[in-house]
């Protein structure tokens, strides 16, 4: 019976993450060969990914990147089922990896179907559910194009953002970063009033007007009152209106003006596990 060298071993580890034991058995199953020995564990993976199809990964890493030039991000979110494997320095490595690839393209299925290191992610992914033992897949995939990018990941990656700003000047990287702070603590649901749907204004109104009438308010006062729950709806929940976090005394507008007082901010993206 063939009785695999450890370089051997630990070069089958290496390419594929697997465990030692997991990698000896292979290497006698395939007597040797190293590319069957290879598929043995990717078949274990499968085997164990349709096992565990229907469990939640609602766990993971979400990671952020921006490519080189600060005009192009992406956020990815790793998802497994404990926070123990999301701890795991080796699934925060293979995540960094990820969303650094994920910078090529513009959906998830491309993305999916991308190669990784001579297998596609998807393919990847199916093996590290062997190795781990866990249920691994993508959950979020979000990019996001500007003039200057930068992003944010909260300690413990749980959560990340990424803010477009209209031209990159001197301070841009630390108001891109720090907005994108906003964009991850206070999560608006739009850049300002003008981007929220008309679905959410019509519901809002609608609470809002449903407890003036409980209240008696008169009928003829009541749009006056509306319009002012709005504009403080907007400011509440618009990332431009909001107020900064580091500074309660101004808006994140304001903020921004005050570093450039032609810089706007023109959009974000943000992903959490939560």
């Amino acid at each position: 019976m063939y009785t695999p060298v450890a370089a051997d071993v630990a070069k089958l580890r290496n390419t594929t993450g697997a465990g030692m034991m997991d990698c000896k058995k292979a290497l006698v199953e395939a007597e040797g060969d190293f590319d069957k020995a290879i598929e043995i564990l990717r078949k274990k993976g499968q085997k164990v990914a349709a096992n565990r199809a229907d469990r939640e990964s609602t766990e993971g890493a979400v990671i952020a990147k921006v490519n080189a030039d600060n005009t192009l991000g992406a956020i990815i979110s790793l998802n497994c089922e404990t926070d123990f494997v999301a701890k795991n320095q080796d699934f925060i490595d293979l995540a960094q990896q990820l969303a650094q690839q994920a910078l090529n393209f513009s959906n998830k299925e491309e993305f999916l179907a991308s190669d990784f290191n001579g297998i596609s992610v998807a393919e990847k992914l199916t093996e590290q559910t062997g190795v781990i033992g866990e249920k691994i897949e993508i959950g979020a995939f979000e990019t996001i194009q500007g003039p200057f990018l930068g992003a944010y990941i909260h300690a413990g990656n749980k959560i990340a953002a990424i803010t477009s700003l209209s031209e990159n000047v001197e301070g841009a990287e630390e108001v891109a970063k720090s907005v994108s702070m906003q964009v991850a603590a206070m999560n608006p649901i739009a850049l300002d009033e003008t981007q929220v749907s008309q679905e959410t204004i019509d519901k809002e109104l609608e609470i809002e007007k449903e407890l003036l009438i409980k209240e008696g308010k008169p009928e003829n006062i009541i749009e006056n009152i509306l319009k002012g729950k709005m504009q403080r709806f907007y400011k509440d929940n618009t990332l431009v209106h909001q107020a900064f976090i580091k500074d309660g005394q101004q808006s994140v507008a304001d903020y921004v003006k005050s570093v450039n007082a032609d810089l706007k901010v023109l959009g974000f993206v943000r992903v959490s596990l939560t």
